[in-house]
């Protein structure tokens, strides 16, 4: 198991050079010079010279890359244009916002999941477990902003029990207030993810009930939910594992939709602020503090999978 753990983290870290060369590169791909966010229009030569040394966009290209590389490894994601102010702090600022954000959608969303997607494996003879297969079909096809619309419709402008948007000024300095501006945006991701989930759910939990580990569990004399629970659970977790690390991944990239129905000054704010006024600065520790997410879970998903499994951490061995 060490020597897989050892392999599997240098290819997170070769990954993850190999997409800040991606980053950096579709980010020059852009039309525009970066420093064109320091201008007006009507700039003269030296202006634009002046900007762009400050930028360093009139260096070559390897060079720019060599010295942000540089200051990624001693953690430094530079400083926005046009704030001048350093991008790191900003973003641990905005994941206060986000991360809970996505944590908390991620948490509801399985619960949701393991409910409806065992209730419909098990009763797939019965109309409910078919109705609740259909509605999570149906809710793969509902756009995330339509759900977030249709929740601020009734819960903030018809009832007026929750706030439509926003996040308070203190930042959690009162938790029940941040709690409360995060329940429509929680709800609204979690409804979306908990529909794809439930799919997954189901499969997995219709595999364990057709196989003959659980039949011969039940003809042992155990019911079925004590051998779902012994014989079950571990073998149907394997696949439903790489999945609930995918769904995490795009909870996170999916944030700055929700953010932006909710208003919430997140990281996917950040982002797109950062987009409309070419600030590649923040773009580029937005992307890569993501990216870097997206790895790690990945990398846990993986290993938790060779946790749950004997059988895959037999086949690590045996590769060796």
């Amino acid at each position: 198991m060490l020597p897989y753990l050892l392999r599997r983290l240098a290819f997170l870290v070769v990954s993850l050079v190999v997409a800040m060369i991606v980053i950096f590169v579709l980010l020059r791909l852009l039309p525009g010079d970066p420093a064109n966010a320091l201008l007006s229009v009507d700039a003269t030569p030296e202006q634009i010279a002046a900007a762009q040394a400050q930028v360093g966009s009139d260096q070559p290209l390897a060079q720019q890359f060599f010295t942000w590389a540089g200051q990624m490894l001693r953690f430094d994601l530079g400083d926005s244009y046009i704030s001048t102010l350093p991008v790191a702090p900003e973003i641990a600022s905005r994941l206060q916002i986000t991360l809970p954000l996505t944590l908390l959608a991620f948490a509801l969303a399985l619960v949701i999941s393991l409910v409806v997607g065992i209730t419909a494996a098990v009763k797939s003879d019965r109309w409910y477990g078919s109705v609740l297969s259909g509605f999570s079909q149906l809710g793969i096809a509902v756009p995330v902003f339509w759900v977030g619309i249709i929740l601020v419709w009734i819960f903030a402008l018809g009832l007026g029990i929750l706030p439509s948007g926003g996040f308070p000024r203190d930042d959690w300095e009162d938790p029940a207030e941040a709690l409360r501006a995060l329940i429509l945006p929680v709800i609204t991701i979690a409804t979306v993810m908990s529909a794809s989930l439930a799919r997954y759910v189901r499969a997995a939990t219709l595999d364990v009930l057709g196989s003959d580990y659980l039949r011969t569990a039940r003809a042992g004399g155990s019911g079925l939910g004590e051998a779902l629970l012994r014989h079950g659970l571990r073998n149907g977790a394997v696949p439903v594992v790489a999945i609930l690390g995918i769904e995490l991944s795009t909870t996170l990239l999916g944030a700055v939709v929700v953010e932006s129905v909710f208003s919430l000054p997140g990281l996917g704010s950040m982002l797109l602020t950062g987009i409309e006024q070419h600030d590649f600065a923040n773009i580029q520790g937005v992307l890569v503090v993501s990216t870097l997410f997206v790895l790690l879970v990945g990398f846990i998903a993986d290993i938790a999978q060779r946790l749950i499994d004997p059988r895959l951490r037999g086949s690590v061995a045996g590769n060796r």
